[in-house]
């Protein structure tokens, strides 16, 4: 079996973070680990508290996975401090993981800023140039090229300048009133679109945590960049599509829509 591991803040209301991540992971049919980054108190509403990891607890976190079960795939999500960013691309480099992928999270689907100020200048020198690929939105994208965003032409001049700046692969996911659902990727190769669907469906809590956790699960499994992302896209389509409805606010995907036999019943 392949491994995933995912480095990333905890939803305790489990749509979105480490717990979005390890169902994803899951039901791409991989191994599932987590590295805590910081405890959230949030649901579907907003978040109300962040608590983040210690630098040394967090280090030791990293060196018991990596020294003992060597992940095939790493996703990185929420990190809200430079502390704790230079730690994870200290280890990352040290232990020469592989096939990372960096979810640039700033923002939740709330409204509710998860980064401090300075991590995010921390996040493009330090985590950025050690990624497989990066998948901001349309706002984090802005953040990170400097560039105002308002159709699929100033996507595809955002995407290559992070790209080129970063030396990594750019998968920028559209919506945000700039089209219906295209996420761009750019690669050495040039651009591709993934032309997806607007699912009518409000309920989009942790959408940008498990595309980037199912994308992981497939680099993991062997798939390349592009297929990792078609069958991200088509899993994270799937599982909105199923329609669940909890919470009173933004609520999560189903992400275990697919799972079948005795003990799912």
């Amino acid at each position: 079996m392949k491994i995933a591991l995912t480095i990333a803040g905890s939803d305790c209301s489990g749509g979105a973070g480490i717990q979005a991540d390890l169902k994803t992971m899951t039901m791409n049919g991989v191994y599932a680990m987590s590295v805590i980054t910081a405890l959230t108190a949030q649901n579907t509403t907003g978040v109300r508290a962040i608590q983040e990891s210690t630098p040394e607890f967090l280090k030791q976190q990293l060196d018991a996975i990596f020294e003992d079960i060597f992940p095939d795939a790493v996703k990185i999500g929420m990190v809200s401090s430079v502390e704790l960013i230079k730690i994870i691309a200290d280890r990352l480099l040290f232990h020469q993981a592989e096939q990372i992928v960096v979810d640039p999270v700033m923002v939740s689907t709330s409204g509710s800023a998860l980064i401090k100020e300075d991590a995010v200048d921390a996040l493009k020198s330090y985590l950025l140039p050690i990624a497989t690929l990066v998948t901001p939105n349309i706002p984090e994208a802005e953040l990170l090229s400097g560039m105002n965003i308002k159709d699929d032409s100033d996507m595809i001049s955002a995407a290559r300048s992070i790209g080129d700046r970063y030396g990594c692969a750019v998968l920028l996911k559209g919506g945000h009133s700039i089209n219906d659902a295209n996420d761009l990727l750019y690669t050495r190769k040039g651009f591709r679109w993934f032309n997806g669907k607007r699912i009518n469906n409000p309920n989009t809590h942790g959408t940008g945590c498990t595309l980037s956790s199912a994308i992981a699960a497939n680099l993991a499994k062997g798939y390349d960049l592009e297929a990792s992302v078609k069958r991200a896209k088509e899993y994270i389509s799937l599982a909105l599509a199923d329609m669940l409805d909890l919470g009173q606010g933004s609520g999560p995907m189903n992400h275990a829509f697919d799972l079948t036999g005795q003990f799912s019943k």
